[in-house]
This record gives structure tokens, C-alpha cells and sequence, in this order.
């Protein structure tokens, strides 16, 4: 491993100082955490509500039927009203936790008694990593990180995380946030930091949840701010299709796979209705088709966009009683506390409707134990200060920049040898990033190593920032300092891209190209330097560097996200060869005449007839710079398929039409579906001389039916060998789960003729036939 890097920027550093200052004057005794039922209250604990061994619906129900109108409305939203008559205090739902504790939202705070928390890379990196061991195991410490403030009354339960969106547009600002374009890779990164946020483990049983976690934003959801075009009044338009095709699965999986505790719906419309007043998207699917177990929030002020920005009804009553009725249960914002009893009193919504939206709320609260006393003497109440910004989490965080870290290019300089290197010039504007590496939606890290200080913990190093900030425009530009550094160094290392200023929630990007002169920047450092020059780009979404590409004088290139707080060190970890990269891509790398196509074309597939490509590696027909799924390290691996059939049969119920007409498909549901699997075996062998991990994938390119994608992900696993090493990866294919696209109808297909597997450079036909 690298040495040690420094352990706190100077910003962090003053900070924690402060911090513990004030510790030291005013002392930093821990402070009561929020509950109701107070087991040394007779009164209340006589309360049904407050029988820890009733069910969490039979004591919301008790709860619910002890209030007025005027007091339910106080538990619509996320500033929930206290109730001191019943015991119950005020409660915070907003908290986030995108990629840690986050002090956006004010259910979460920092305090000099827990002055930060661990912060990982933003979910664009983490999801790069391909390891769905690594996404639950970032929200286990998360969720123990988050328990142990809300043990010390600076944190809630109720963390309005993950952001599952398909990053369908390179210029998205928030696609930062997102696992990717690929709706198999979101589902399996939802499902698996929901559960690692959400699960009990030992501490306690049955529904109970350690904190709850929820999956936004739904559906069809991202366009922020595209040349004017805001997100407050966009109106997705979007075939069935698409919708249940890409748009709908990661949160399918959320609700199903990973039984998460709360759906978000967004600000915009989906084909002319507002999502959280949208009874069908609500009621009949998220509650309905998909039994969610838990509650539906809408994004903050969502319900006050649509009547006031959207002016989708005549009245706020209207607006209060629509979205309730849609299915509803809690409003981040005020609105439906100002204007339900209206609503109920003008006819336009029943009592009964509000008790079903607060009874999803306080089941909710049931099963994180908010009923149950003091949380201190409850399973998790051993969680405190001690457990935030331990080392093994902190090693986390920087493990999970390591694996996420994408080398795209290598001439053979990388990696490099720190005794062979007397001078590192290390330049651009996110060379020395501290803040910049946390991304958005972030809290205070325990603290910062930046690129600088990971590089310059393993040689001698010569800073220049080339430019004053990332936009890089007017008089930033400082290339003869920056130029004269690279033509003394041994090295040059190059770390530009983008930060919040340029991509972030409510802006998205008009241009894929670097920012302003950083492309001057990188050519002229590049011709200058007297020895390798590498590359790094610093973002959450991709950039055309195609000159960087082709450029025969930058012998390397990384993307490396938002690496999140030890960023610094997991770059000097990669340069250095400390750690082999395995990363690849979640998203494609598109040319800057991308950005013809308008932002707000929601087509997923392409047309010819007027040229639009389509999106995403699953249709998109154009030319790219880097593809989904590229990556490369400094070993090489051999695949060899082990064993998969060649013909598999669907065998139909008798008298299903299929037996006598000729079908390009048939449902993927029914009794033909059972058992209808086959596995594939393949042997991977690490042909190189450096141990190394795998990512291994399983694509498959379907008969073109229905419009079909190109080729879709089937699966993914994540493999460690060393030199010489070979194992064997099994992937399970249920044909009417995994071969199954869907029609033009929204309607789920096991698509009949040849199917054509992928794997690497291995192609393998299968037939389906009836």
C-alpha cells in the first residue's frame, strides 16, 4: 500500500480543531435523542400505540384513531407537529445519505460531538466498481453511522436515499448521483445499499429496519435545468414502452428485491400527469402491482409545484386531495398541512384517505423502533460517536475509489515506479481538490487527502493549477507556470474535469467537451512535459476527450468520479500500482455532436428515418468515445465457456396459439415460464503477471423483435486472481426474467429464434424455440 497520506486538507483540518475546541470550553456531553413512548410514563405506556408487542400496523391503527383532523394533518409532513397530549415529539423525515451521512436536509446535523462522517465516493464511481458486495457493505456503515447520531440526537431514521434514476443523458447534472444508463446495474446497486441501509442483522427481528431508506426519484426523472428547461414543469413524454423497459426497473427491484421502505415521486409529469398525483404510477403500481411495504413521499414541495408551477387543478384543495388520493402519504413541504382539512371539509377528500396516508407513516416510524422508547436501551442503542469515522470505515471509503477508478488508456507508463521518479509535476484545477472530491447531496468528511497530497505522500512533488478554478475561462488560464513545471518533472499528472459549478442538481450541461480552456490546458501541459503525461478527469458525468484519445504525447488516462474523501489516496494507489484498476464504465462516453439531440427527447431507441441514434449502450447507434463496460488493467484475462446449451425449448400450455401460428414471442409469464433456466459456465484466467480483479460480463443480444435493444446486461460478477490464477464464474439465466424484452404495449417477451450471448470477445448462440 501507499504511504500514508497527510490526514486532514487545511479546511478539514481548521474545522475539526474548532471542533474540538469548543469540546474542550463547553463540554461534549451527548444529547437525547427524539422518541415517543417514554416507558417511564405510566399514562403512555398504557397506550396501545405504545405495546411493543402488537404489530406495527395494530398500534398505528390504535395512534390514528386517538387523533383529530386538525392533528393528522400535522403527520403529513416532513416537519411532523409534535402532539405532547399523546407523548409524541416533533420529528425531522428529511435526512440524506446518498453516499454518507449528509448534512443536506434538516433531519441531520453535525455537531463538535460527531464533527463529520465517513464520505464515499459519489454512487457514479461506486456503481463503476461493479461489485454488489461493495454497495451493501457502504450502506451498512452508512446506516451504523447514521444510527449512532441519531443515538446522540444529531440524526432522524429516515434517509431519503438512493437516487435510482437511468442516467439517460450525458449533460444530466445529477447523473453524479446515479448508478449509471444500465437498468440491471441500478437495480442491483438499489437492492443492494437499500439492504445494507435498511437491514436489521442480529440487532432485532422481523420488519423491523435500522434506519429506512428510499428510492427516488419516480419516474422518468432527469431533466433539471437544460438551456432553460426546468424540472419543475417538464413533462416527460414516454412511451410504455420505455417506461417499463428502462425507466421502471430499478425501482421495481427497490420495492420487490430490496424492500425498501419508501418510493419518492418526482416534479415532473410522465405524459402529462404530475407523478405525485398520478393514482396509476401510485396506488396501482408502487402499491398495488409492487407492494411496497412502507410509504410514498414526494419530492420537496412536489405537491406545491404541481398546483402552482404545473397549475394541473383550479384550487390547492385540489391539489391536497388529488395527490393524497393518488396515493401519497407524506409531503416534504407544508402544503398538505395548509390545506387537507380544507380539502376534507369542501367533499373533495374523505378522512379515511388521510388515515391511510398517516397509518403508512406510522407503521413506518413502528418499525424503526420511534415508538418504542428510548432508542439508547433498544438493539442498535449501543451505536454512538465512537462508531462514526472509525478506520475500518475510512479504509471503506477508500477501498470503494479504488475499485470504482477507471483506466481508459495506458501506453505502458502506468504504473509507476516511485523510486524512478525524483519530480512529479501535478497540475489543473482539480489537482489539489478537496470539496470537489465529495460530490453533492454530501456531509463533512472525517477528512480530505486530496490528489496532491496521495501523489505527493509517495514522491517529491511541483504543484501548478493551470487554471484558477474549472471553468477555466477569461484570465484563469496559467500555462507558462504550468508548462515549465511539466518540462522539469520525471511525471506529469494532469487532474481537470468538472466540479458543482458545472454539473449539479438544477444544472445539466450544454457541451461534453472539457470546461472552457481546459482542453488548452491539457494539450499544451502534454506537448511540454519532458516525460509520461497522465491524464485525469475528475466528474460525475462523461466528456468528449477524444483528443486526449488520440493524443500520442498523454500516454494515460483515468476517470476517477467524485472518489468521495480519500479520493487522493486511491489515485496514488492506482498510479502507483498499489492497487490494479478494475474499474469500467456505467455510462457511455458520447462525442460532443451528441449535444445536437435536445435534452428533453425521451426515446430510448433510435429512428432512423430522422436520425435520432437512441441512447444508452442498449440502443444508442453512433459513434462513442469510450463504451459501457470499458476499462482496462494492468494484467489481462482470458474467458473460455465452460458449458451453456445450444437449444432450449419453451414448452407451451395445449391450446396456447403459438402451437399452430408462427410468434415472433410469447408472455414471459405463465406455466411455460417455470423452470425454464439454463446456466452458463466460464472459465477466466488472469493471463497476466499482476494479480488483478475481473469484472466479468454476461450480455445478450436478442432477435430483433419489438424493437429490441441492441444488447442488454444479463449479469455481472466480480472475480480476484492472481497470476496464472483461473476460476470459474455460473451465471443462472431464467429465460423469461433475463432473455425477456418488452413490447411496444409495455407488455413483457421471451422473444423466440436466436439469442447471441456476450462475453468479452466470446460470442455463443442460443435458439429458443416452441
Amino acid at each position: 500500500m501507499a504511504a500514508a497520506a497527510p490526514p486532514f486538507s487545511a479546511p478539514a483540518a481548521a474545522a475539526v480543531a474548532a471542533a474540538l475546541l469548543l469540546c474542550f470550553f463547553s463540554g461534549c456531553n451527548a444529547q437525547t435523542p427524539v422518541f415517543a413512548c417514554d416507558a417511564s410514563n405510566a399514562t403512555l405506556a398504557a397506550y396501545g400505540f405504545c405495546n411493543r408487542s402488537a404489530t406495527p400496523a395494530a398500534r398505528a391503527a390504535d395512534l390514528v384513531s386517538r387523533l383529530k383532523l386538525a392533528e393528522k394533518v400535522g403527520f403529513l409532513v416532513d416537519k411532523q407537529a409534535a402532539l405532547p397530549r399523546l407523548g409524541i415529539p416533533a420529528y425531522e423525515w428529511w435526512s440524506e445519505a446518498l453516499h454518507g451521512v449528509s448534512y443536506v436536509g434538516p433531519g441531520t446535523r453535525f455537531s463538535p460531538l460527531v464533527p463529520g462522517a465517513t464520505s464515499f465516493p459519489q454512487p457514479i464511481l461506486t456503481a463503476a466498481s461493479f461489485n454488489v458486495t461493495l454497495f451493501r457493505a457502504i450502506g451498512e456503515v452508512v446506516s451504523n453511522e447514521a444510527r449512532a447520531m441519531h443515538n446522540v440526537g444529531l440524526a432522524g431514521l429516515t434517509f431519503w436515499s438512493p437516487n435510482i434514476n437511468i442516467f439517460r443523458d450525458p449533460r444530466w447534472g445529477r447523473g453524479q448521483e446515479t448508478p449509471g444508463e444500465d437498468p440491471l446495474l441500478t437495480s442491483k446497486y438499489a437492492v443492494g445499499y437499500v439492504t445494507g441501509l435498511q437491514d436489521a442483522g442480529s440487532g432485532a427481528g422481523g420488519d423491523s429496519l435500522k434506519v429506512a431508506a428510499c428510492c427516488k426519484h419516480y419516474t422518468a426523472y432527469d431533466v433539471d435545468n437544460w438551456k432553460g428547461v426546468e424540472r419543475y414543469t417538464f413533462n416527460a413524454v414516454v412511451s410504455q414502452q420505455d417506461l417499463d423497459d428502462t425507466f421502471q426497473p430499478p425501482f421495481k427491484s427497490c420495492v420487490i428485491d430490496g424492500n425498501v421502505a419508501s418510493v419518492m415521486c418526482s416534479y415532473n409529469q410522465v405524459n402529462g400527469i404530475p407523478t405525485c398525483a398520478d393514482k396509476d404510477l401510485l396506488s396501482g403500481v408502487i402499491r398495488g402491482d409492487w407492494k411496497l411495504n412502507g410509504y410514498i413521499s414526494s419530492d420537496c414541495d412536489s405537491v406545491d409545484v404541481l398546483y402552482n408551477n404545473q397549475h394541473y387543478t383550479k384550487t390547492p384543495e385540489d391539489a391536497a386531495a388529488i395527490s393524497i388520493k393518488a396515493g401519497l402519504d407524506l409531503n416534504c413541504g407544508n402544503f398538505l398541512a395548509q390545506h387537507t382539512v380544507a380539502a376534507v371539509q369542501a367533499g373533495k377528500l374523505s378522512e379515511s384517505d388521510v388515515d391511510r396516508a398517516i397509518t403508512n407513516n406510522f407503521i413506518t416510524l413502528m418499525r424503526l423502533g420511534f415508538f418504542d422508547g428510548d432508542p439508547r436501551k433498544l438493539p442498535f442503542g449501543s451505536l454512538g460517536p465512537s462508531d462514526v469515522c472509525t478506520s475500518s470505515n475510512q479504509e471503506l471509503a477508500r477501498e470503494a475509489a479504488r475499485q470504482g477508478i477507471v483506466l481508459l488508456k495506458n501506453s505502458g507508463a502506468l504504473p509507476l515506479s516511485a523510486k524512478n521518479i525524483k519530480s512529479m509535476a501535478i497540475i489543473g484545477p482539480n489537482a489539489n481538490a478537496s470539496f470537489t472530491m465529495i460530490g453533492n447531496y454530501e456531509g463533512t468528511p472525517c477528512k480530505y487527502t486530496t490528489p496532491l497530497q496521495g501523489l505527493g505522500a509517495n514522491v517529491a512533488t511541483v504543484y501548478q493549477p493551470g487554471c484558477t478554478n474549472v471553468a477555466c475561462s477569461g484570465n484563469s488560464l496559467q500555462l507558462d507556470a504550468a508548462t515549465k513545471a511539466a518540462a522539469s518533472a520525471d511525471v506529469t499528472v494532469l487532474v481537470v474535469g468538472a466540479d458543482q459549478s458545472i454539473e449539479r442538481e438544477s444544472l445539466d450541461r450544454t457541451s461534453l467537451l472539457l470546461p472552457g480552456q481546459q482542453p488548452q490546458l491539457v494539450s499544451a501541459v502534454a506537448n511540454a512535459s519532458s516525460g509520461p503525461c497522465i491524464l485525469v478527469i475528475m466528474s460525475g458525468g462523461p466528456f468528449d476527450i477524444s483528443f486526449a484519445k488520440s493524443s500520442d504525447k498523454i500516454a494515460a488516462i483515468l476517470w476517477v468520479g467524485y472518489p468521495g474523501e480519500a479520493g487522493g489516496a486511491a489515485i496514488a494507489d492506482v498510479l502507483f500500482g498499489y492497487h490494479n484498476p478494475s474499474g469500467r464504465l456505467p455510462v457511455t462516453w458520447y462525442p460532443e455532436s451528441f449535444t445536437k439531440i435536445p435534452m428533453t427527447d425521451m426515446r430510448m431507441r433510435p429512428d432512423k428515418s430522422t436520425g435520432y441514434p437512441g441512447r444508452t449502450y442498449r440502443f444508442y447507434t453512433g459513434d462513442t468515445v469510450y463504451a459501457f463496460g470499458d476499462g482496462l488493467s494492468y494484467t489481462s484475462f482470458a474467458h473460455h465457456l465452460v458449458s451453456a446449451p445450444t437449444h432450449v425449448a419453451v414448452v407451451l400450455a395445449e391450446g396456447h396459439a403459438c402451437l399452430t401460428e408462427h410468434c415472433l414471442s410469447v408472455e414471459a409469464e405463465g406455466g411455460h415460464c417455470d423452470k425454464l433456466a439454463f446456466d452458463v459456465h466460464l472459465r477466466v484466467r488472469n493471463a497476466g503477471e499482476v494479480a488483478g480483479r475481473h469484472t466479468v460480463f454476461l450480455f445478450s443480444s436478442p432477435p430483433a423483435v419489438h424493437n429490441a435493444p441492441a444488447k442488454h446486461l444479463l449479469g455481472f460478477e466480480k472475480v480476484s486472481l492472481e497470476p496464472g490464477q483461473a476460476g470459474v464464474v455460473a451465471f443462472k439465466v431464467d429465460v423469461c426474467r433475463d432473455l425477456s424484452v418488452v413490447d411496444e404495449l409495455g407488455n413483457r417477451k421471451v422473444a423466440l429464434g436466436s439469442h447471441t450471448l456476450h462475453v468479452g470477445d466470446l460470442k455463443h448462440t442460443i435458439n429458443l424455440r416452441v
